[in-house]
């Protein structure tokens, strides 16, 4: 079943050497990782984006993936039980307790560094995946640039990232969404409200991060 609205994917990387580390596990339990509020629309859905992340690392283990959705069961069981280690950051709700006066703030420097040190703080080439999802389009313009040079950063080369993002950069406001990871290639997604989405392009912001050209589909 569909998401509300031309929900597309968007890539970066090419496979990449496996990490050092051991079999999967997960760090200890961070206090600022809170839940989000309560669900509204729940599906199951295909994903093709999700499919080719896992096609990246399905022959190889130890690997080290971030995931900026926020620590949910189901995709720390999935995950572990493929052998890698993951980390969660529930990166909307860092965003929020960041920025209070919402994307008019977000251009802040020092806020900005400050939300760095919070949501990103991770040493260089450290991940060998990222599970973005949904939450790049809830930053403005120099925020936007920031993560993203930070995720370049904090992720081996050519290693891949995963982000879901709308097709239409003309909304007032955009759903946002829990990803609970039910097989390969299947998600279940819950809707959890709208926020305004970013004012400027995703992928342009990624091209003149990154140098690269990027490639989107249908998830």
């Amino acid at each position: 079943m569909p998401l509300p609205g031309p929900l597309k994917n968007l890539f970066r990387g090419i496979r990449g050497p496996a990490g050092p580390n051991g079999p999967g596990s997960t760090p200890p339990s961070n206090p600022r990782l809170a839940a989000r509020g309560g669900e509204g629309t729940i599906s199951t859905r295909p994903s093709r984006g999700l499919e080719e992340f896992f096609s990246y690392i399905r022959d190889q283990s130890g690997l080290t993936i971030l995931d900026l959705g926020g620590a949910t069961q189901q995709n720390v069981s999935f995950i572990t039980n493929l052998g890698h280690r993951l980390y969660s950051e529930d990166f909307l709700q860092i965003l929020q307790e960041t920025f209070d006066e919402g994307a008019a703030d977000q251009s802040n420097t020092g806020r900005i560094e400050y939300f760095l040190r919070q949501a990103l703080e991770y040493p260089e080439a450290h991940f060998d995946g990222v599970l973005i999802w949904d939450v790049l389009e809830h930053l403005a313009p120099a925020l936007l640039t920031a993560v993203i040079e930070r995720l370049h950063t904090i992720v081996r080369p050519k290693s891949y990232m995963l982000a879901f993002f709308h097709s239409d950069d003309k909304l007032d406001a955009a759903p946002y969404y829990t990803f609970r990871i039910q097989d390969v290639n299947i998600l279940q997604v819950a809707q959890h409200g709208t926020r305004r989405p970013a004012s400027c392009s995703i992928i342009g912001a990624w091209r003149s991060c990154s140098g690269a050209t990027n490639r989107s589909s249908s998830s």
